[in-house]
């Protein structure tokens, strides 16, 4: 199992696997946000405190969250949602992170997640922080940790 890096352009970390499952089985479990601290490898994802069981285009959801061992709670909003292929949410400093599923056989789906920062609301110095502080290069190495725990759980 390989985690490629994806070129999705600048203020954006992206990563791609291979995973032996239906997209709809995958999309499935990102689409319950009572499950992705199953899949987080970033060790910041805790569990989910409010929300739908399935998530849909503008729903909302409160997570929660621990970084440098500090406990807070985020609420995220759903901007992009098809079903089986993409599901998008927006966090409120205006980050967002997406998952993208492509069927290559009807029993392997290449999973794509994306952090993209382009957006990170009015305050332009976000796009700096982020790449200041190492937030990207942090994001990057989460995302390949949980891109490799989804494809180990389906043999990828």
């Amino acid at each position: 199992m390989t985690v490629i890096t994806v070129d999705a352009g600048p203020q954006q970390v992206s990563r791609a696997v291979e995973v032996a499952a239906p997209a709809s089985e995958l999309f499935a479990i990102v689409a319950d946000p009572r499950r992705h601290h199953e899949l987080d490898g970033s060790g910041t994802v805790g569990a989910n405190i409010r929300g739908p069981e399935r998530l849909e285009a503008g729903a909302r959801f409160a997570t929660k969250m621990k970084m440098f061992g500090v406990p807070y709670r985020i609420t995220s909003t759903v901007t992009g949602f098809e079903p089986d292929r993409l599901i998008e949410w927006r966090h409120p400093v205006g980050h967002r992170w997406r998952w993208e599923f492509a069927a290559v056989t009807p029993s392997k789906t290449r999973v794509t997640e994306t952090f993209d920062y382009r957006d990170a609301g009015p305050v332009k110095n976000w796009l700096k922080y982020y790449e200041l502080t190492g937030f990207a290069k942090r994001n990057a190495a989460g995302i390949e940790a949980t891109l490799r725990r989804l494809a180990d759980r389906y043999g990828g």
